[in-house]
């Protein structure tokens, strides 16, 4: 797989990353089969966050990278704290931060983290503690590099003020449906459809200019967690270039829509949710595809989209 590195931050990371959302669905060894086979094909990137299980996916991983020969300093593990769905709040307080890195690392059964994202804003945050949070994390060796999640360009601003690390990764959606990042900008200033609306910022741009890597999620769902576009009927101008792609290239549909955000030239990395090896490798398939630009459009253009 080809790597890519990310700039202030970890170098020759593979270009799709194991979402481990769903891992709490499998036992140990299921896991262990599941990591094996991401390393087989060169992915070399693993996310996770405290709200996933309710830490039980990190606790799954631990289980299962200890029952292969997988090391520790061949793969990026990230986190992702913020989120504190029991509460029903949003925290980026230091005393969380700190906590949250603690019980990451425990129940990963691991002594740092390669990268900490904070996990959606906390509309209360003070960076002055952010930044004491991440200064202490570094000092003690814990946690190597930070980023954010689903952040906005100022709110990133704002905590570069005071926070001494830089912030090179922001998790944000994306997909060939959900694809307002980079919608804004084809209709700038058109009263005829609300895909002219900026909801981010700018952030796509923003972060190409701050060097920061863009991570998708949710690279085949449609909405927010309705569902896979894949073979959906509502979608079948969409699945009918997808498939037609995936003919020509003898791969899945979903390596095509993949393949469509790699084909960015952001260099954005795609987050792959299955805990199916087999669609695992297929997806992973969208790697060895350079969709041609006349190509890239067409899918565009198919997910609903029209050209002003």
């Amino acid at each position: 797989m080809q790597k890519i590195n990310i700039a202030n931050g970890p170098e020759d990371v593979s270009r799709i990353i194991l979402g481990c959302m769903r891992m709490p669905a499998l036992n140990a060894e299921d896991a262990a089969k599941m990591l094996e086979t991401a390393v087989s094909l060169g992915i070399n990137f693993f996310d996770h966050a405290t709200c996933y299980g309710a830490g039980e996916a990190e606790t799954r991983f631990g289980e299962a990278i200890a029952l292969t020969d997988i090391k520790r300093e061949d793969i990026i593990v990230q986190s992702k704290c913020g989120i504190r769905p029991e509460m029903q709040i949003f925290d980026w307080r230091k005393s969380y931060i700190i906590e949250s890195v603690d019980e990451i690392l425990k129940r990963l059964k691991m002594e740092y983290l390669d990268i900490l994202l904070l996990h959606r804003p906390d509309l209360l945050f003070d960076p002055e503690e952010v930044a004491d949070a991440f200064n202490e994390l570094e000092a003690a060796g814990k946690v190597r590099h930070f980023g954010v999640s689903n952040t906005m360009p100022m709110q990133i601003e704002l905590l570069k003020k005071y926070v001494k690390q830089p912030i090179n990764i922001n998790q944000l959606q994306l997909s060939l449906e959900q694809s307002q990042l980079i919608d804004q900008d084809l209709y700038m200033n058109n009263k005829t459809t609300d895909m002219s609306v900026m909801r981010d910022g700018g952030a796509l741009d923003y972060c190409r200019l701050n060097d920061i890597t863009i991570q998708a999620w949710s690279p085949l769902q449609y909405g927010m967690f309705k569902g896979m576009f894949i073979d959906n009927p509502e979608f079948p101008e969409l699945n009918k270039v997808l498939g037609e792609l995936a003919e020509q290239y003898n791969v899945t549909k979903a390596a095509i829509a993949i393949a469509w955000i790699l084909r960015h030239p952001a260099k954005i990395q795609v987050i792959a949710g299955t805990m199916n090896p087999v669609h695992l490798k297929e997806m992973a398939e969208a790697d060895k595809i350079w969709l041609t630009h006349e190509e890239w459009y067409k899918l565009y253009l198919a997910s609903g989209k029209f050209l002003p």
